[in-house]
């Protein structure tokens, strides 16, 4: 749970910095964080796919070929179920709050808390950080969404005022309930050597977000997360 308690705290440390700093970021500040957003994603991501390669020759093989098949399979299932679509209203939904709060001027308590939590809790981070920190442990993808979302939350409650920092609790809830989940998967998953395939398939989705972060290419990533389910499959499959 130490992920989810970071990303909570970003929340509500950059809810408080909103409410008291009156003077916005620069942008040129908001791109450079924006960047070291993005590298450390990168580094977060590729390093949970090497490590989970293995040091054999053999082993690196298999578990690259079970990611490749996993994020294809895991892809038709997520455009047959329409997940990127689904995430997209969602994003388009909280969009229209934001537009239609400010050109109304208004500080809408319930309004900033509902877009937020969609905000907060729909993104892939919140699934993929959460999975690695009840599998392994490892807050490290959490915790740069608790930046992600800290520096959001800074901007929103200038929006929608305090009702932003009660989105803290679905998320802690949503993302709680991963983590708990995970780790009671975790020997299972342990046991059979499951876990590489879900990690591995994992970094790669995180590495896949840097590139959204970046700017560098839009990638449907809601569409790959049944790639989660598919790969432990084949992996078992394989033995």
């Amino acid at each position: 749970m130490t992920g989810t308690l970071l990303n909570a705290a970003g929340i509500l440390i950059g809810g408080i910095i909103g409410l008291t700093v009156t003077k916005q970021l620069s942008p040129a500040a908001q791109f450079a964080i924006k960047g070291l957003m993005g590298v450390a994603t990168v580094f977060v991501g590729l390093r949970m796919t090497l490590m989970s390669l293995g040091h054999s020759f053999w082993w690196a093989g298999k578990q690259l070929l079970i990611v490749v098949l996993a994020l294809m399979a895991g892809r038709i299932i997520g455009r047959l179920l329409r997940l990127q679509q689904g995430s997209n209203k969602l994003g388009q939904y909280a969009k229209e709050r934001i537009s239609q709060s400010q050109s109304q001027e208004g500080r809408r308590l319930a309004e900033g808390f509902v877009t937020c939590t969609v905000l907060f809790c729909v993104g892939p981070m919140a699934i993929l950080g959460a999975l690695q920190d009840g599998l392994e442990g490892k807050w490290h993808a959490l915790g740069i969404k608790a930046l992600m979302d800290g520096f959001a939350t800074m901007a929103f409650v200038t929006t929608f005022g305090w009702g932003v920092m009660l989105s803290v609790i679905p998320v802690v809830a949503y993302q709680g309930t991963i983590t708990l989940c995970a780790q009671w998967l975790a020997p299972f998953l342990r046991d059979h050597a499951l876990i590489d395939a879900v990690t591995a398939t994992g970094g790669l989705l995180i590495f896949c977000v840097a590139l959204i972060v970046l700017e560098i290419k839009k990638i449907a990533l809601a569409d790959y997360l049944p790639s989660l389910l598919v790969a432990p499959l084949l992996a078992w499959l394989w033995k």
